[in-house]
């Protein structure tokens, strides 16, 4: 498989306000907008897409239709985690977990965007010995 972009698609009862908390707290801006459906890239790094799609479009399959996000954890790695809590917290973004190091190589907090959708924002750091062995190279 060739691929030519990969991002999710999140399924939101309330497409425009979910896609103005990407747009407003993760730094991504509208590509695409309709009542259903809307593309978002990042501002700083347009390789980086999001859409939120409403689930009751019909092209959501029978079975599936009318069911929110749920279960689903986006990593948003960035350079400097401690700056990011801060931020968010600050803009009122509620905190799951808060922010701390873990053996495995990250500082890192969770948030709740809308649906529940976590947001796990990570920056990487050294990781213990305990887990310095388990990296592919």
């Amino acid at each position: 498989m060739t691929l030519q972009s990969f991002y999710p698609v999140l399924i939101a009862e309330d497409v425009g306000a979910s896609a103005q908390f990407y747009a407003e707290h993760m730094g991504f801006e509208r590509t695409f907008e309709s009542e259903w459906y809307i593309s978002l890239k990042h501002r700083e790094n347009p390789a980086y897409e999001l859409a939120v799609l409403s689930p009751s479009h019909e092209t959501i399959p029978d079975g599936f239709r009318g069911k929110s996000a749920s279960g689903v954890l986006l990593n948003f790695e960035v350079s400097d985690a401690t700056a990011e809590y801060e931020r968010l917290k600050e803009a009122g973004v509620r905190i799951v977990l808060p922010l701390r190091d873990e053996g495995f190589g990250q500082r890192h907090f969770i948030g709740v965007g809308p649906g529940g959708v976590m947001l796990d924002v990570i920056e990487e750091i050294e990781p213990s010995p305990e887990f310095a062995g388990q990296f592919v190279s």
